[in-house]
């Protein structure tokens, strides 16, 4: 059950974009499966992917055309089948399907970038696929987001969707994005698939900056389990279509336009940290006081990762000695215990590597109780903060991925 999570409401359109989905029985039947998602001609795109070295077929077809264009026309996503670890038919069958998405909007096969997730090892089911390519086709509109979240869903138990509009000076520029993803969760490019579209007149470069900016402030801070996916994907486009000057990043815009896509991108990353497997407790870590924001982050996902303060976690134990130990255990040179401070939202547990006089047992118990809370800690070390958002681990983690292929 997601943690203070519901579906999202109705995701505003994108001008120059439309998306149509499909049933193509990729996994099993009975859901839509596919979807393609067709951008204006002028639209420019930029992603970030994977660092997995398996990383999927999908992956590197996406890769290698975006080195060479950023004029993307549509996007292909399938869920139920990741196409990773499948050799050289896997890329054969990324190229096929993402050429029956051309032909049926009448774009170049190189201006199509395939995406999948799913089980890794396995073929793709091509002609299923190339069968409900023109269904999906057939079923494209500006105001299919909605469906479009619930398509691209695997383990997801709720759709992730996110919508802003601001004013600028050429007019409302709206951003749009969804996402799937609840396991193998890690950020190295975090382990998802997310899309963003913005309707604003973003150059090339800037497109370009701003996911990388983006990311970093909210994908790669979510954490739910310390798998890197073989398929990580994260794209944003802008079509153009507000305005009539581009926008570098030294426009005035450019900050205005970049905060939506920001904010959308950090509501989409706490979604899927809210709806890890098997999730019940929603947790923000905060490291304060690190000599870098290297060390910073090495402390927090050595405590956002740790099985022990995860189970721990789950069963409302404020059982602070993990916490301690995964703080130890984060491999900073020369950390010295004696400056470390640890608090359970507003309780202190260490004051200078020392028990807090005032702490009881019941004070941490009611903190980890609550379905979202913070573990902050401070390292004594320098100005250096950082924040990554994880969650518990609970029985159904275990059993979602042990039934995973079932």
């Amino acid at each position: 059950m997601a943690v203070n999570l519901n579906e999202p409401g109705p995701l505003t359109p994108i001008a120059g974009a439309r998306l149509g989905s499909a049933e193509a029985a990729i996994k099993k039947p009975g859901r839509q499966d596919l979807l393609i998602i067709e951008l204006a001609p002028g639209t420019r795109a930029a992603g970030m992917f994977t660092q997995n070295a398996f990383c999927a077929a999908p992956v590197q077809v996406c890769r290698e055309r975006l080195a060479v264009s950023q004029n993307i026309r549509a996007l292909l996503i399938n869920a139920g089948n990741a196409n990773a670890a499948t050799g050289t038919q896997g890329l054969a069958n990324a190229r096929e399907t993402a050429a029956a998405v051309a032909a049926a909007i009448a774009c170049e096969p190189s201006q199509v970038l395939p995406f999948s997730t799913g089980v890794i090892g396995q073929q793709l089911p091509v002609s299923r696929m190339i069968e409900a390519i023109p269904r999906a086709a057939a079923n494209l509109q500006a105001d299919g987001w909605n469906a479009a979240a619930r398509a691209i869903m695997t383990t997801d138990t709720i759709p992730k969707g996110a919508t802003r509009t601001v004013a600028t000076s050429q007019g409302p520029v709206t951003v749009t994005g969804i996402a799937k993803g609840v396991g193998m969760i890690y950020p190295n490019m975090a382990t998802l698939l997310a899309y963003i579209g913005t309707d604003a007149r973003l150059t090339a470069e800037a497109t370009q900056t701003l996911i990388q900016h983006a990311v970093a402030a909210s994908f790669n801070s979510a954490t739910v389990d310390g798998d890197t996916s073989t398929n990580d994907s994260c794209l944003l486009f802008a079509t153009a279509q507000v305005g009539s000057s581009d926008v570098d990043t030294d426009h005035a815009d450019y900050p205005l336009i970049a905060a939506a896509v920001t904010e959308v991108c950090i509501e989409l990353a706490q979604a899927i940290v809210r709806d890890g497997e098997g999730a019940t407790r929603f947790i923000t870590v905060d490291v304060e006081g690190g000599g870098t924001v290297d060390e910073a982050r090495l402390v927090a996902y050595s405590i956002a990762h740790s099985p022990l303060v995860k189970t721990a976690m789950f069963a409302g134990d404020a059982n602070w000695g993990r916490l301690a130990m995964a703080i130890g255990k984060a491999g900073v040179p020369g950390l010295d215990p004696g400056k470390v401070d640890l608090w359970l939202d507003d309780v202190r547990l260490l004051d200078g590597g020392e028990p807090h006089p005032s702490y009881r047992e019941e004070l941490g118990s009611a903190v980890v109780a609550k379905p979202e809370f913070t573990i902050r800690v401070g390292l004594g070390r320098g100005t250096a903060t950082t924040r990554v958002w994880t969650c518990d681990f609970s029985y159904d983690y275990v059993k979602i991925n042990a039934e995973y292929r079932t």
